[in-house]
């Protein structure tokens, strides 16, 4: 647009002095490095009465991983799951529980075996975990309303 305008108005255009360096394009700003979020699979826990093997040895402290597809469709094959099912939770904790006390190998035999109390801790930690992501749980204060969040993962029933 300077050309034209100084072309039109009968004034010679200015020449850029050789003298004026042309300043560099500034270079891009240096992005920082991408953190890379490491995604947790196992998720300890602490049953509320624990399993009692056969020589009377409680197991209390356990793993759960995170639930793949392949975790929830196979138990709907099953025989006891097509007869009854409600043994799905029973099938499916089976696979996802990877550790229990000392036990050498956790299955729904195991599971089939826990007290009601235990199996429904489990019931809702692998909900926790699989369908919202996380083991915390916003919760009020009764006495000051102050609105906080509590670990549920590795606790015991009761504890804060």
């Amino acid at each position: 647009m300077r050309r034209t305008a100084a072309r039109a108005s009968g004034i010679a255009p200015e020449a850029p002095a050789a003298t004026e360096p042309v300043p560099a394009p500034a270079a891009p700003e240096q992005a920082p490095p991408l953190q890379q979020d490491h995604l947790r699979t196992e998720f300890p826990f602490q049953l509320p009465r624990g399993y009692v093997d056969d020589a009377g040895t409680v197991h209390r402290d356990g793993v759960m991983r995170l639930s793949t597809a392949r975790d929830e469709l196979v138990p709907l094959r099953d025989v006891r799951v097509q007869e009854n099912p409600a043994y799905l939770s029973v099938v499916l904790l089976g696979r996802v529980i990877t550790r229990l006390g000392t036990l050498a190998m956790v299955h729904d035999g195991i599971v089939e075996n826990m007290f009601a109390s235990d199996l429904a801790f489990l019931q809702d930690f692998y909900r926790q975990i699989n369908a919202e992501g996380h083991t915390r749980a916003g919760v009020r204060c009764p006495h000051c309303a102050e609105s906080f969040e509590v670990e549920l993962g590795g606790s015991r029933l009761g504890e804060s």
